[in-house]
């Protein structure tokens, strides 16, 4: 009897010369990486399946994590020394933030207090479990400073999984959408999972990041495989992420 086997796919496997516009490396500053050491061994964990480019985007949030442009800056310039002091030469670090959308933002973008990804890109973000009531407003003034709003993880917002239209809706404000590569498995649960390729298959999602903020995730994000028809819809974002923000 002849017995076929199908190698699996990883996720990973896609993702030599990626660049990760969503992540947590940067130490000590949100809920992320704790130290310098635990942000070099995620990094040189990424180097094990090749990325080594990085945007990294600690959390703005305030009364939680009330980052600010120098805060994130001095993490960056002691996390780049050490990735010189372990000669990890072809790595590269910049740094933004995930802007949660909260009663502080309005101040904080009028106060250019912000950090934005190639200039005109803001990523942002919104609680779990319901819409912020100054949301719609809160688009508004980032496209009024020009700049253009990138939701981050629209698969994970509990609120939004009954009410699936506003997806569409939130497109039309001219949001981009970067889905998180754990929602493509259960990490966060079946429902997530559900959602992440409802709005894949939907042709919705624009950028796609890992929002690393651990070992923990890493090795999950290690362990994610894939159909074929997956892969079809992945490889697409995957290059425009790069092209976008490389």
């Amino acid at each position: 009897m002849i017995s076929f086997f199908s190698k699996k796919k990883y996720l990973i496997d896609l993702l030599e010369g990626f660049v990760d516009m969503h992540n947590h490396l940067l130490p000590g500053i949100d809920d992320g990486a704790k130290t310098v050491a635990d942000s070099i061994e995620l990094i040189k964990g990424f180097a094990e399946f090749g990325v080594q480019n990085f945007i990294a985007t600690p959390h703005i949030m305030h009364n939680y994590y009330d980052n600010t442009p120098t805060t994130i800056q001095n993490a960056l310039s002691l996390l780049q020394q050490e990735v010189k002091n372990n000669a990890l030469d072809q790595v590269v670090i910049r740094a933004s933030a995930e802007h949660m959308i909260d009663s502080n933002f309005e101040t904080i973008l009028a106060d250019n207090q912000i950090m934005p990804m190639q200039k005109d890109h803001l990523l942002i973000e919104m609680s779990y479990l319901q819409r912020p009531i100054n949301f719609d407003e809160a688009v508004v003034a980032v496209a009024h400073h020009r700049f253009f709003p990138i939701l981050a993880h629209p698969e994970r917002y509990n609120f939004l999984h009954g009410r699936t239209k506003k997806y569409g809706e939130f497109k039309q404000q001219g949001m981009f959408f970067q889905l998180n590569m754990l929602s493509l498995s259960e990490f966060y649960n079946k429902e997530v999972q559900k959602i992440a390729f409802k709005l894949l298959q939907e042709d919705m999602i624009d950028f796609i990041g890992s929002d690393v903020h651990n070992l923990e995730q890493l090795n999950a994000l290690k362990k994610i495989t894939i159909k074929e028809k997956t892969k079809t819809l992945l490889l697409p974002i995957i290059e425009n992420t790069i092209e976008r923000f490389k």
